[in-house]
Formats: structure tokens, sequence, C-alpha cells
């Protein structure tokens, strides 16, 4: 049986009832060089098993994460998650749970959203944190509306060192509803630009550390020459591992930190499905976005766990929602928890310095190599290197040869001239053998 919900008479009387001539007025707002004519190049049937012969060979031309030496970070790090991770989140009370529309017989979840959100804001030094987002660029583009909602400004001030995807997302979102958003030009320390570009307009500053090029930076000058012209700080973490042994946002004056937290329990997954964390200031909290889940006791006086705020669409009238997200990437979020609890304080600080120990390792070797110059001056587990040649040509080469080497920055800025930066990421599970294989490999393809 065909499954036809809506007949061309249907079609017609929606659009006349929301007053469009096409469907193709829906997508106004999309540019024409996004837009597709046509269908895609793909057969318009096909058997499963084709499918699955055409996918397969498909898949069997990469070079996965865990296969061959991998230095690809630039928001995406590849570190080792337990097994306990995978097993706990597929028990079926957690695998089938998804949002508490019913918090009273949802207590399993809540006090799961609960342990994290306790997790987050001790991790990043903030009083509060919501029960997540949907990832880390568009839980700064959060921060920015709410930033937009508390100092009843309208500019968004954005340091060069945001990774250039957060800020193409922020500007995406944020654009629709009038705010003006000033990226300042791609720069691998420029704190004092930062500060310069501030003024009385300025609804926040949104800066990065570790930033997009590795820089790892104390923040408090921002915060401080922010808060003196009443703005608000916002602290874009995209390594949360790094918080394990770096000063937290909190602790630099954050008003705001909008973080990626996939390092934490989350594979790399093809890019995705990860989450965002989100924490600020308690005062601020009912400007937030998503929600909150709180401890209380029942009748009786035990232990019980309710959804203690929820501005979301989903739960109020849309023109009184902070936030028009429909999801928490709920069983992101409790891998998330999973991993920090295995790991304890003491368990992410032993990882964290592994990390940087190996990014040290890797900075050494590849600053040995004749034509390369280490361009981060101060970095947690990734830094910015320029080469005599092409990045993007060097990774492909090196990257025939089963190594993949790091991430040009050309990839993720193609306009902003820097074809000849490479970002190399290292972590836990980067082998010294690794180490010596990218060195002596880079080494060859430089000479060549």
């Amino acid at each position: 049986m065909r499954y036809l919900p809506l007949t061309p008479d249907d079609r017609e009387a929606m659009l006349a009832a929301i007053g469009a001539k096409s469907i193709d007025d829906l997508f106004i707002d999309v540019p024409q060089a996004a837009r597709r004519d046509g269908f895609v190049d793909l057969p318009r049937v096909a058997g499963e098993l084709e499918v699955e012969r055409a996918l397969s060979a498909m898949a069997g031309k990469n070079a996965t994460a865990g296969t061959v030496p991998f230095f690809c970070g630039a928001g995406a790090y590849k570190h080792h998650v337990p097994a306990t991770v995978d097993h706990v989140i597929q028990r079926s009370e957690f695998l089938t749970s998804y949002t508490p529309y019913q918090p009273e017989i949802a207590q399993g979840t809540l006090q799961y959203l609960y342990e994290f959100q306790t997790q987050v804001a001790n991790l990043t030094g903030m009083e509060v944190a919501n029960a997540s987002l949907y990832d880390g660029s568009t839980a700064m583009a959060e921060g920015v509306l709410m930033a937009t909602r508390v100092t009843r400004r309208n500019k968004a001030v954005i340091s060069g060192g945001v990774h250039p995807h957060y800020v193409k997302a922020t500007e995406t979102v944020v654009h629709a509803v009038g705010v003006e958003t000033q990226a300042l030009t791609a720069a691998v320390d420029a704190e004092d630009a930062v500060i310069a570009a501030i003024d009385k307009d300025t609804a926040c500053v949104i800066v990065q550390t570790p930033n997009v090029f590795g820089t790892a930076t104390d923040v408090t000058r921002i915060a401080e020459a922010a808060h003196a012209a009443g703005a608000l700080l916002i602290v874009v973490v995209t390594e949360a591992v790094s918080m394990g042994l770096l000063k937290s946002p909190g602790e630099m004056g954050a008003d705001i930190v909008a973080a990626e937290g996939q390092s934490i329990g989350n594979a790399l997954n093809f890019g995705g499905p990860y989450i965002g964390l989100f924490a600020t200031r308690e005062k601020l909290l009912r400007q937030t976005p998503g929600r909150y889940c709180g401890e209380t006791v029942d009748a009786d006086g035990r232990r019980g766990f309710v959804l203690t705020l929820s501005t979301r669409e989903q739960h109020i009238r849309r023109d009184k929602a902070t936030s028009n997200i429909c999801t928490n990437s709920g069983l992101c979020c409790l891998a998330f928890t999973i991993h920090m609890s295995l790991l304890g304080e003491t368990g992410l600080r032993q990882m964290a310095l592994l990390n940087h120990e190996k990014a040290l390792a890797t900075r050494d070797a590849l600053a040995a190599i004749p034509g390369v110059e280490i361009l981060t001056p101060r970095f947690f587990n990734e830094f910015a290197v320029k080469l005599p040649k092409n990045a993007a040509e060097v990774v492909q080469t090196l990257a025939d040869h089963h190594i993949l080497a790091g991430v040009p920055y050309s990839r993720l800025a193609p306009e902003a001239g820097l074809d000849d930066v490479l970002l190399v990421a290292a972590t836990e599970t980067t082998l010294d053998a690794d180490i010596k294989i990218l060195a002596a490999s880079l080494a060859k393809v430089l000479a060549a």
C-alpha cells in the first residue's frame, strides 16, 4: 500500500493558509548556492543486499581513526572510551528512555541528568549547568542569544581563535533575530585584538580556550574588559578533557560556558551525534536555554528528582521560550556521565596530563623537521604548525600512505589565506611509534 499523506489539493490549501505561492517560498532564506536542482545522483530503487554491498565497498575505502596513525582534532577528538560506558548505555532502561515528559515516572533519567549537571558545573567552574544541548556549536549560538536577552544589547564580538564552524553555526542561528556578529580575523593568539573590539554596544564577547589553533589562554583580562563595558563573557571549549588540567572558565571570569562534551564518553562517531555542555552563573539561571533537573523529597521524605526548570518550546508557549532546542542528546549525555563517574577527579587529571605529554612529544618531533614552524605558543593537546608546502596537499599525500596527519586549517576556513597551516592533535591513544612514523613521513614529503 502506497503512503501518500497529502494530495495536490491538500498542499495548495496549506500553502494558501500561510500565504505562500509555492513550496519554494518556504526555503527563501536558504542561499541559492546551497540548493540542489533535481534529485541526488543515486539509483531511485535498489534492493537491500545491493545497498549493503555498495555502502560496504564505499566504507572500505576509509582509513579509520583506530587503524592508522591519527593526529586529527579541530573539535573532534579520539579518546579511549571504556567498555563499561557502552555496556551501561545499552541497558534497556537507559536506551529506551528519552525525554522526561512525565517526570514522576522518569526517576532514573532525571537522576543521571542531575548527576550530569553537577559534573559539568564542577568541570567548568560555574554555579549551574543545564541538562545538555545539541552540541558545542549550537551551545555557543544559544549563549549569544541568552547574552542579548540579559544585556538588552545586540552585538557579539567573536575572537579570531574561535572554531570557524562554530562561528558559522552561530551566525546562522542568530542572524534570524537580528543579532549583529563581529567575527575577528583568524589569529593564533590575539587577546589584545578581542579587548580592543569591545564597545558600549557589545552584548557578549566569545573566546575559545584552547582555541582552534590549540592556544591555551587565561582569559581573565578579557573577562575584566567585557564586564567593564557591561558585556558578558562566553568561553567556548571544544576539548572537554582540557578542563581537567587548565584553569576552569569559571575561575577566569566566564559568565557563560558553551562546550563540546564529545571527548568524554563519546567516540568520534563519524562526526556525531555529539553533546553540548552549557553552564552559567546562578543569577542568570532563568535566561538559560534547555532544562534543569533538581533533587527533592517526596511526601514520605524519600529522595527524588524533578524537572525543576524547563524554558523550552516543548514545555511552554513558543513565544515565552528561551530556546527552541528539541533534544538534549540524552544518550550522549549519559555516556558522558558514566565516563566521568569512572574517571573521577583524579582520573580526569591523569588523563589530561597524559594528553599534554603526548602533544609535547609530537610537537618536539615535528619541530625538528627542517621547514616546519610551530605556531602555537602554549597548548594542551593540539597545536598549529606552518609548513613550507600547501597543508591540504601534504595531508592528502600522507593519507595515501595511511597516515592521518591532522586537519588543514584551510578545510575549516578556506577564505582565511592560511593554506600552509596544519592543526595537529595528540591524545592518550597516540602511540610513540605513531609519532615517529608521522615525523619521518612528513620529513620525506616536505623534502620531496
